[in-house]
């Protein structure tokens, strides 16, 4: 029998967690066997994360990490379509746009939480079923494991709306082989399926029907050690098959991809693609010139200088970057252009990469003295 006191601790737990779970919460946060589970409980909003959710995972998982009883942690998202499509950029507009300090918060405690999970001394399996972008990328994929399922949906689409590939982009993105995160980056392009682990950026495929069975086990799993998860994991990407014969989709132009984005400076990409002059390269210029040319330099610069960095490193690099959009145009207008009037055609602020100019990027990049990120 349990002894009275902890008997009491048990079935005070139980209801703190409880109470946690009321299933209109944005997110869910529950122990259940040896593992703490988080659950993104925004389906409608495709599990895009807020700050309110931001800060009720970021203490829970330091708790996990502290707690002699929790394994492991897991994440996942509700409703089937999304893992999580990425942070609230709406809320964050209108803050901006008002001087509201929530456009601070938010990367901040982002970014907090980006590092949390990075420095995670528990194994964090993400479960990226469906779409994964932006904010969800930073939710997964500085943990030990990502599942992704013939259903995820990858990419870091935010050159397009005058941003640029945060939440850590910075530093898993240039470790990806050759230039396939200056390609990802640049270009925003989309990885399906199993090519995301291709990609590198998952670490397993497992079929989106496994998935309960998958988190069942992983439950049920004694004192696991990071060793125990992945022979779990490795035995269930063994059992699914599908698109199993299908060539990396990137594979054919990897080449092309490696020589033409490897360049020091976006007019130097732009120059190698119009040179290269094949039906790829003309595809990827034809993408570049949508983008907002100041967010394309920002990202460049980003991932070069990133390369060599620590995460936290990174994170304090992308904070004062976020910043910088905050206060420019092309954020605004990229989010108007495709979020809100949806009629995509923003009128980027400087229009060309050329005129944006090598002394603005370098600003953007300045230390904020006491308004530093700290982690």
């Amino acid at each position: 029998r349990l002894k009275p006191i902890n008997r009491m601790q048990v079935i005070l737990q139980h209801l703190k967690m409880s109470n946690q779970t009321d299933s209109t919460a944005e997110v869910l946060l529950e122990k259940r066997g040896a593992a703490g589970i988080i659950t993104l409980n925004r389906p409608k909003a495709l599990n895009a994360l807020n700050l309110s959710m931001i800060q009720q995972i970021y203490p829970q998982l330091k708790t996990w990490e502290q707690d002699p009883e929790t394994f492991l942690i897991i994440i996942k998202g509700t409703g089937g379509k999304a893992f999580c499509a990425g942070g609230d950029i709406r809320a964050i507009t209108e803050a901006g746009k008002v001087g509201d300090k929530l456009a601070q918060d938010f990367f901040r405690g982002e970014y907090s939480l980006n590092n949390a999970i990075g420095t995670c001394k528990k194994p964090y399996v993400a479960l990226i079923d469906g779409i994964t972008m932006g904010g969800g990328v930073g939710v997964s994929v500085h943990g030990h494991f990502r599942v992704a399922t013939e259903k995820t949906l990858f990419a870091m689409p935010e050159t397009a709306i005058g941003l640029f590939p945060d939440v850590g982009g910075g530093y898993f993105l240039p470790r990806l082989s050759g230039k396939i995160g200056y390609y990802l980056a640049l270009t925003g392009c989309r990885l399906k399926g199993r090519d995301v682990l291709k990609a590198g950026i998952a670490t397993h495929f497992v079929e989106s029907g496994k998935l309960p069975a998958l988190e069942k086990d992983l439950i049920a799993l004694k004192s696991p050690s990071k060793e125990n998860i992945a022979d779990l994991l490795n035995s269930y990407q063994k059992q699914s098959t599908v698109d199993q014969e299908k060539k990396f989709v990137l594979d054919e132009h990897i080449e092309k991809i490696n020589s033409l984005f490897s360049a020091n400076s976006m007019e130097e990409i732009v120059k190698k693609l119009k040179q290269d002059g094949s039906p790829f390269a003309i595809k990827q210029l034809e993408t570049i010139n949508k983008m907002s040319p100041t967010s394309l330099k920002l990202t460049l610069r980003q991932l070069r200088e990133g390369a060599s960095m620590s995460l936290q490193e990174v994170l304090r690099m992308e904070y004062r970057l976020s910043q910088a959009c905050m206060k420019g145009h092309d954020f605004y207008e990229g989010v108007r252009a495709v979020l809100i009037d949806k009629d995509q055609s923003p009128r980027w602020k400087p229009p060309t990469l050329e005129e944006v100019s090598d002394e603005f990027v370098d600003n953007c990049f300045k230390p904020l003295g006491n308004d530093d990120l700290k982690l």
